[in-house]
Formats: C-alpha cells, sequence, structure tokens
C-alpha cells in the first residue's frame, strides 16, 4: 500500500518547543472526589507526564514519550466520538534480509493472528505444533530436491491441522468489531509498517489493551494459509502493469540501495521458501517500543489516554535497534531504458532522484511537483492536458527517507507515440529550469496548499497520519511543522537551482507496451487441506477485554428538519443549508434530476466546459484565475443526475461564482478542442477494454443486468462522436440552469443577512453588477449570482433501463490475459424495502462485510483461496429499483474449482454462529451509536435518503431493531432471500488458465466478446 500522504499544516509564524505537565479537558465520567477520612494514609500521587508541544501548532499536538521510549502524538478533535489510531513501526521492505524479501510484510499479516493468550484455546498444546511446523519450514526451504519438498510441505499442511484445533482464527478483527472499531487494517512500505483502527472514544482501554498485547509477543499461527493469501496479493501485483512499471522504475534508480534491490511483497523464490524463524527475528529486533510511535486523534481526554496508553503499552522492553546504513547511489549520466508490457494501455514512465524527505531539496520538489501538476494551473494540466496534447499526464513526488523519487507519467492519443509523449513531458520540466512560468504561480501554489491544508483538518485520518509521517521521516514535530512555513518561503531561483541540479540527462524511462508479458512467473497452487476455524469458540483474553467496562455512547441521529435549513429562492428552486462552523471554505452544489440516461450528450457537455473560456478568458487562463482565488469548479453526470459544482475560499466566493456563472450561460465554443475532445474519448474507449476491472465490474455487469442496451452502453456512438458540432454542446450546457434544480450550499456564511430588492430577485444576467454588502447572506449571493430564467422549466421524466429477471443459472466470461481469475456471482432479489434494511445490515456484517465474516473465514482464513472474498446483499439506491446480492473472489485461476464451490456453498448452507452474531450486532450498534454525520455530509445523506423516498435518517430502525434479532431471523432471511436463487456468474481470466468443465457445473457458458459488452 501507498505511504499516508503528508499532511501540509499552515505556516506558523513563531514555532515555540516548551514542555509541561499534562492539563486535559474534564473526563466526561469523572465524578465530585470523595472527602478522605483523616487517619486514611495519603494516597499516592498520580504519575504525571511531561509532553512537548508546538507553538501554533493547529492541531494543538501533544508528544509524549514513555519511560520505553514509545513516542505517542495526541490530538484532540471532537467531530464524533471515535479516534483514528495508528501504531507505526520504523521498519519496512527496505530492512528485509536480502534472502528474505517481502518478509516485514508477511509479518505484517502475522501480526493479526494473535499471541499466547488472544486467539488462542490451549496454547500449551498449540505451541509444541508451532514448533514443528517452524522446524519443518527450516528443512522446507534448505532443500530444492522436489520430493523432500513435496515431503516437508505435507507434513506442514498435517501438522497445521492440528495446531489450528487450539487457536480461534481471525480472533482479533472479532475483538476489534465488537468494540465497533472499523478499517482494520495495516500497510508495509519501505520505510515503515503502520497498523490502523478507527475506535469508539469510550474503548480506548479496550483497544490499548488488545494493541499492547499484538505488539508484544508474536505467535505466527496458521501460517501456510496466510501464506497463500500473500501468494494471491502476489498475483494480484503480477496482473498490475502500473506496479511493474514501478517497480522496474524504481530498479533503474537504485541499483545498490534496496529501494530498487527488492520490493515490498518480495520475490516469488522467497515467498516460496519462508522462514518463520527468520520473521521472529525480525519482531524482536524491530518491534520495540524505542522503534515504534502511537498516534491518535479524535474525540479524547489527554490525560485519560496518556494513563492507558502508558499502562499497557508501557510494559513493552526497550531495545537496542540496528543502524541502517542506505547504499549511496552513483550518478545517473544517461537514460536507463526498460520496456514493460502488459495488457493496459500504453504509456510513459520517467523517474528521476532526488534527496530524502527531510532534506531542504525536497521541500523545493514539492513545489515543482506541484508547479507541474496541481489539478488546474500546472504547466503539464494546462499545456498538455488542457491543450490536449496528449490523452493524460501527470506528476508525483514519492517521499522516502534516503533518496525521493519524482515521477512525470503519460499515455497517449491515437497515432501519437511514446517518444512523442517523453518529449512533450520533459519540456514542461525544461520550462521549470528556466523558470518559464507565471510570477504568480508560486504564491498560488502556496495559497492553495494551505486551502487543502485547512481541508484536511477536518479528517482525523489525515491528522493522525502526519504524526506517522513525522516519526517515520524521523522529524521532530517542530522541524515537521516548520517546513510549511519553508514552503511558503521557496522563490523561484529555488525552484530553478533544484530544477537544475537534478533534472540531468540520467533518468529512468519506462516505456510500457501493450502485450503479453512472458516473463510473468507462475506460483503453483500448494495442497492446503482446509484448517478449522473455531468460530464459537473464543479465547479467556477475548472475554476478559469485552468484559472491561465502558461509558455507553448514545447514537445521534439525523434530523433533517433541524440539521438542514431550507428555503426557496424562487419556485423551482430550494435552498438547502448547512452551516459551516469550522472554518472559512464553502462548497457548493446545484443538483438537476436529468442524467445520461436521458441524454448521453449531457455527459460530452459536462466534460468539454474544462476546455472552454468565456467572455475575456481563454480555457488556461479561466483555470489560472479560478487557482489563484483558491477556488474550483466541475460539472458532473450520471445516468440520472447532474452535478455542478463550486468550493474553495469563502471570501472569494462572490467573484468565483460570477466567474463560474458566465461560464455556464457563456462559454466560448472551441470547434478545435471538441475535436480534440472526440479522439481523445475515442482513444479512452479503447483503452477501456485493456483495463480487467472496467471489463467485468462495469461492461459485464451492467449487460448481465440490463442487457445489451444499458446504461453503460448508452453513449454516444463514434460516427456521431465525430460530426459533433460545438453549439450542441454549448446548448446543454446554457440550458442547465433553466432546468428545475435545488442548491445545496455548506458553508461559513449565513442563511441571509440582508434584504434584496424585488429586482434582484430574478436572478438574471443583468444582476451580477449588482455589489453585495460585506455580510450578505448565502441567499442573497444566490439571488444576485445565480443566474436563472424568471420560470424553471421541469426537468425531463427520468429514463431508467428495464433490469433482466435473471431466473437462470448461466455462466458468462470474458478473456483476459491475467494470472488470477477474478468471479462474481450475482443474484437478483427483490424491490427496495425499508423494512428489510435492518436485517440486510446485520446479515452484511455477519456473513460477508469484513475479515471477520463467515466468507472471509471460509474462505481466506481456513481453505487459503483467495487473497479477497466478499458477499453483501447490496440495497437499492433508488426507490423502485431492485437489490442484488453480489459476492466476489479473486483468485489464482488454478484454484477457481475450489473456490466457486467454497462461494456457492456458503450461500447456500449458511454456517450459524452465535458468537459471530454477537459480535456482528454489536459492531454495527457500536458503530452507529459513535458514528456522527456532519458537514456536506448531512446535505448528502438527505439527498440519498429521498432518491430512496424516506424523509428521516435509516440508521434509527437499524440500530433499534438490530439489538434483538437472532440467527432465527438470520436464517429465515438467508432462506427467504439468498438461498437457492438462481446465480448469474461473470468470470474474467486467461482463456488458456480457465477450467471450463468446471464453469459449466454453475449453467450453461457463454463467452462475452468485448464488442458485445462495450457496445462498440
Amino acid at each position: 500500500m501507498k505511504n499516508p500522504s503528508l499532511l501540509l499544516l499552515p505556516a506558523v509564524a513563531a514555532l515555540g518547543l516548551m514542555t509541561q505537565c499534562q492539563s486535559s479537558k474534564p473526563a466526561a465520567t469523572a465524578t465530585a472526589p470523595a472527602q478522605t477520612a483523616p487517619a486514611a494514609p495519603e494516597a499516592p500521587k498520580p504519575k504525571e507526564y511531561k509532553y512537548t508541544t508546538v507553538e501554533g501548532d493547529p492541531l494543538k499536538t501533544r508528544i509524549y514519550t514513555l519511560d520505553n521510549g514509545l513516542t505517542v502524538y495526541l490530538s484532540d478533535y471532537d467531530d464524533a466520538p471515535r479516534i483514528q489510531t495508528y501504531v507505526a513501526v520504523r521498519a519496512g521492505s527496505k530492512n528485509d534480509p536480502h534472502d528474505a524479501t517481502g518478509l516485514a510484510h508477511y509479518l505484517e499479516h502475522m501480526v493479526f493472528k494473535g499471541t499466547s493468550r488472544l486467539g488462542a484455546q490451549d496454547f500449551g498444546a498449540e505451541k509444541a505444533e508451532l514448533a514443528k511446523i517452524e522446524a519443518l519450514y527450516e528443512q522446507y526451504r534448505g532443500t530444492r530436491d522436489a520430493a523432500l519438498r513435496k515431503k516437508y510441505y505435507h507434513q506442514i499442511d498435517s501438522v497445521s491441522g492440528v495446531a489450528a484445533k487450539y487457536a480461534v482464527a481471525n480472533e482479533y478483527d472479532k475483538l476489534m468489531g465488537a468494540i465497533g472499531a472499523k478499517g482494520s487494517n495495516a500497510y508495509t512500505s519501505v520505510e515503515q509498517t503502520v497498523y490502523q483502527e478507527d475506535i469508539p472514544s469510550n474503548r480506548v482501554e479496550q483497544w490499548a489493551s488488545v494493541q499492547a498485547e499484538r505488539f508484544g509477543e508474536l505467535v505466527p499461527r496458521l501460517f501456510h494459509t496466510e501464506l497463500e493469501a500473500v501468494y494471491e496479493e502476489k498475483n494480484r501485483g503480477l496482473d498490475n502493469d502500473f506496479s511493474k512499471e514501478f517497480e522496474a522504475l524504481n530498479r533503474s534508480l537504485f541499483q545498490k540501495h534496496e529501494y530498487g534491490t527488492q520490493t515490498t511483497i518480495g520475490t516469488i523464490e522467497h515467498l516460496q521458501n519462508p522462514s518463520i524463524t527468520a520473521i521472529k527475528a525480525y519482531f524482536d529486533r524491530y518491534y520495540v517500543p524505542n522503534n515504534m510511535a502511537v498516534a491518535m486523534s479524535g474525540d479524547l481526554d489527554f490525560d485519560q489516554t496518556i494513563r492507558l496508553v502508558d499502562q499497557y503499552f508501557g510494559k513493552l522492553k526497550n531495545k537496542p535497534v540496528p543502524t541502517f546504513t542506505p547504499a549511496q547511489e552513483a550518478p545517473i549520466t544517461a537514460p536507463i531504458v526498460t520496456e514493460v508490457k502488459g495488457p493496459n494501455a500504453e504509456n510513459v514512465m520517467i523517474g528521476f532522484r532526488f534527496p530524502g524527505t527531510a532534506t531542504p531539496d525536497a521541500l523545493v520538489l514539492r513545489m515543482i511537483d506541484k508547479i507541474l501538476t496541481n489539478g488546474q494551473a500546472g504547466l503539464i494540466d494546462l499545456n498538455l492536458n488542457q491543450k490536449q496534447a496528449v490523452l493524460e499526464a501527470q506528476s508525483f513526488a514519492d517521499f522516502n527517507n534516503d533518496y525521493s523519487t519524482h515521477v512525470l507519467y503519460g499515455t497517449p492519443r491515437q497515432g501519437q507515440s511514446l517518444d512523442q509523449v517523453k518529449a512533450l513531458m520533459l519540456a514542461q520540466l525544461d520550462k521549470v529550469k528556466k523558470g518559464d512560468f507565471p510570477e504568480w504561480l508560486i504564491p498560488a501554489i502556496i495559497n492553495n496548499e494551505q486551502l487543502q491544508r485547512t481541508k484536511s483538518y477536518e479528517s482525523n485520518e489525515a491528522r493522525a497520519g502526519a504524526f506517522v509521517a513525522a516519526f517515520v521521516a524521523r522529524e521532530d514535530w517542530k522541524d515537521y511543522l516548520q517546513q510549511f512555513e519553508q514552503f511558503g518561503k521557496i522563490t523561484k531561483a529555488d525552484v530553478m537551482r533544484v530544477a537544475n541540479q537534478y533534472y540531468g540527462p540520467g533518468y529512468a524511462l519506462i516505456y510500457k507496451r501493450t502485450g503479453k508479458d512472458t516473463s510473468t512467473p507462475k506460483v503453483i497452487k500448494p495442497a492446503i487441506t482446509p484448517v478449522p476455524v473455531n468460530r464459537d469458540a473464543s479465547s479467556d483474553y477475548y472475554k476478559q477485554v469485552v468484559a472491561l467496562q465502558a461509558p455507553e455512547l448514545q447514537p445521534v441521529f439525523l434530523d433533517y428538519k433541524k440539521d438542514i435549513q431550507q428555503t426557496e429562492l424562487k419556485p423551482g428552486l430550494p435552498l438547502f443549508y448547512t452551516k459551516n462552523s469550522e472554518n472559512n471554505l464553502f462548497s457548493l452544489f446545484y443538483v438537476l434530476d436529468i442524467g445520461t440516461n436521458n441524454d448521453p450528450k449531457l455527459g460530452l457537455a459536462a466534460d468539454y466546459l474544462k476546455y472552454l473560456g468565456t467572455g475575456k478568458y481563454s480555457a488556461a487562463q479561466l483555470q489560472q484565475e479560478f487557482y489563484k482565488l483558491g477556488c474550483s469548479f466541475d460539472v458532473s453526470s450520471s445516468p440520472d443526475r447532474v452535478f455542478v459544482s463550486l468550493s474553495g475560499l469563502d471570501k472569494n466566493m462572490e467573484p468565483a461564482l460570477q466567474l463560474f456563472e458566465q461560464l455556464l450561460n457563456n462559454p466560448t465554443p472551441d470547434p478545435q478542442a471538441l475535436k480534440d475532445m472526440t479522439a481523445g474519448i475515442l482513444k479512452n474507449r479503447q483503452d477501456a477494454k485493456l483495463n480487467k476491472g472496467v471489463i467485468l465490474s462495469q461492461a459485464m455487469l451492467n449487460y448481465v443486468k440490463f442487457g445489451p442496451k444499458n446504461p453503460f452502453t448508452n453513449i454516444v456512438s463514434a460516427q456521431e462522436l465525430k460530426t459533433l458540432k460545438p453549439q450542441e454542446l454549448i446548448s446543454r450546457i446554457k440550458q442547465l440552469e433553466t432546468y428545475q434544480h435545488r442548491v445545496l450550499y455548506y458553508g461559513p456564511r449565513a442563511v441571509t443577512k440582508v434584504t434584496i430588492s424585488a429586482a434582484n430577485k430574478t436572478g438574471n444576467a443583468a444582476s451580477t453588477s449588482t455589489a453585495l454588502p460585506a455580510d450578505a447572506g448565502i441567499t442573497e449571493t444566490l439571488l444576485t449570482l445565480h443566474q436563472t430564467p424568471a420560470k424553471l422549466t421541469p426537468t425531463p421524466p427520468a429514463k431508467d433501463f428495464a433490469e433482466l429477471p435473471l431466473k437462470d443459472r448461466r455462466v458468462y466470461w470474458t478473456d483476459f490475459n491475467m494470472v488470477q481469475a477474478e468471479i462474481l456471482f450475482l443474484a437478483r432479489g427483490d424491490a427496495y424495502d425499508k423494512a428489510l434494511v435492518p436485517t440486510v445490515s446485520l446479515y452484511n456484517e455477519y456473513f460477508g462485510g469484513n475479515m471477520g465474516s463467515i466468507v472471509f473465514q471460509e474462505l481466506r482464513e481456513s481453505k487459503a483461496l483467495a487473497y479477497s472474498a466478499t458477499s453483501r446483499y447490496a440495497n437499492a439506491d433508488k426507490a423502485g429499483r431492485s437489490n442484488y446480492q453480489l459476492s466476489y473472489i479473486g483468485t489464482q485461476a488454478d484454484k477457481l474449482p475450489e473456490a466457486m464451490a467454497g462461494m456457492e456453498t456458503l450461500l447456500n448452507d449458511m454456517p450459524m454462529a452465535e458468537a459471530n452474531l454477537s459480535i456482528a450486532r454489536q459492531s454495527i450498534r457500536n458503530s452507529i451509536a459513535t458514528e456522527r454525520i456532519t458537514k456536506s455530509d448531512v446535505l448528502f445523506a438527505y439527498e440519498r435518503a429521498k432518491r430512496l423516498g424516506l424523509d428521516y435518517d435509516l440508521r434509527r430502525d437499524v440500530y433499534e431493531q438490530t439489538a434483538n434479532m437472532s440467527l432465527a431471523d438470520l436464517k429465515k432471511f438467508q432462506e427467504a432471500r439468498v438461498k437457492g436463487r438462481p446465480q448469474t456468474v461473470l468470470v474474467i481470466g486467461s482463456k488458456d488458465r480457465l477450467n471450463f468443465k468446471e464453469l459449466a457445473k454453475y449453467g450453461q457458458v457463454q463467452q462475452l466478446s468485448l464488442k458485445e459488452i462495450f457496445g462498440y
């Protein structure tokens, strides 16, 4: 997985470091102190925890260092009674032994398996079997004799079945579910391994107990089945052309350093010859408190939280950590060219080597990257994408401790060579080196970065992620914050100096060609006997943690009448308003109930708008003006709606809105831009046929649900595109604001503050010259600037495609050059019924919703048949539409028979486990009790509710009704709405790897050609 992006915080005028004793907000559960009897001995004073802060820190972070060296970052943000937590270890794939690559990543998987207490029924008995398995793996990896390896693996498989009898599979995931945690996951990168949980604020003690438990002891149980999951993850990488390109780029740039000499997932040779002994040694070496950090942001009490973290994590033992000495790379004096082949569309990637993340030049690289690509006004944005000189181009930077990388990435237009794309991208770098960019661009980047930082403060994930980034980079928090002040001081001279120093003649050049990758090795499927998961069992430790008392948190449901203010600007033009009391940003939406189902050219019009100017501004100049204002706009279409949006700094809302309204009402036609756009659309359509995700999840799925004519194929034909005139799209753009629509506003200004004369309530073009008072509310702003006719036209009736009955068992397959096979089981359910939603919610959580679910336990944990396996009963998103049972497996092609049989068995004979039901019920209720829908999400929650015919928060029904649901209720639902339903199976895979005899067991097999499912 990727590194978490760096959270850019505002420039801090005066950064001062100070050490304090703690003083935090009162605990919510505090009671009045009881009187002490005179004769009683004096109670010991509670331990004082010193911490550091940084003056001007907008996150008001407190940084503690425990006695054992553990670093703890805490930030209080009361948006909802939840806390985002990360536990970061400064050890990643660069620390892997050279003869055991992928070890750090595989260890990440093992840390979820528990300890001698967590996940254990009888650890004394299990320990003896685990020792046998460890010894057998050492013998297995020590020989290349095929007969001996087969013998050893058979023994490993046999002993693993015995050991599993004494364990409780997925108990960690169950425990996190029971306390209401969300987003249980982890990632390994080159520098770090990070474990994440989003927990209810009343469950800090339980979380701390479990995390300290698993980081204090490694028990690598269920090893060989988890290894198969890692194999499947490797297979997914082999099917990902971008991953293969990026690995090739790193190999070129880093020929000595581990960034290039080994990968995070590891080689197949090393994955097939694992060492449990080496994994345990790595854990003992790097998973020590003085090499770890706890990062938490959310609704927390500083005093209580640090005491609990210390109470549990403080028991971990400090140890010396090995010093990593980075290899010194030689200068690159000429392009290092590599060609990568794969099924996806062609592209070219260029990479340059830079110093590590904490260096001054890396900070300038951040600025250069924004000068090239910022989404609106960068050189690549305007000179290549806006002018449609290439199909798509972008730049991005990958910052790591020892070195950083700057990457340019581009895809060609029809008939354009990769060398031509390369030359166009390098030409933009030459402009940077010469300082050939406007003077206002750097100040505008600084302002827009501050805007993005302000927005990011609303995310606990981003706040806590910043702490991880600083810790991993070994930067003091003060220095981490100070770099944003330094970012604001970067000059054009700095940019030119750094650009000329690092963008030389030597770089990595990767040509991605469309074709078969003959170098892709095959991971052989081993013989694995399913292991027991013991889903009804639980460890004593599990029971102890669940029994820990926690203050109960009550849910807060939306009241749309109270949480949203509604007014009518004019007939057919309602305004829905929610106030932003947190910062100075606004979001404005015009929502129309008309989409591409009614008119496919609406989507083209929305795309065309970004290539148009208005009045005195060209398209490029218009983007620059919006960027200067710290605002951005978008027009997007879906099958049944159009969203017109404007967002940014509220202080600049008036000029931005005036400019946007001018564009919507008077765009300047550009015939050449249309010609280029249509050519680009045709090339994108070709490229879509080379994308397995689009083929399966969009083309095949829509074909099966609706037939050949469906929302996905409802597009303007190639012939129509070639004869399309600008005015056809311009008229549709101008028509948008003449339809009845609704306005959604989330921002700091009031609904109304002053009175607007009746003459200005028409919202016509002439009124845009009216000067607005400084304290104008959103009503006055819109009445003055939103240009609508006196009478709005009703939108035409919605056009929906008829859903097919799907009454027969059928198998549809499409040929695609890939290592894995991906399978989707689809069954049509009944029409949407809000009365079913509570049962559906519990069923999904129990059956296939997470890593503790039945599907995950059976198909991955027990049988090692897939890396990814999910199943859910998907409620429709609009009243009158059908629900669907959707079940997905991504697996090695030779495991397809067992994987399909396993999924079908679960769908028709759902295992009943009271323990899993209890956890699912607790998880749903804890999640709802601590979820708070706030900010603009309130408006969109209401939008979703109205589409379903609801006028209240349906979570209330889920919370109240799931409390008393039983296994019998789930069984009744499953038997009535899932079991025995005819399944339509969608398969994408390589025809020379698929087992068609097995596929025929699931119904009549039919190949779908790309022309059939794409409609062209």
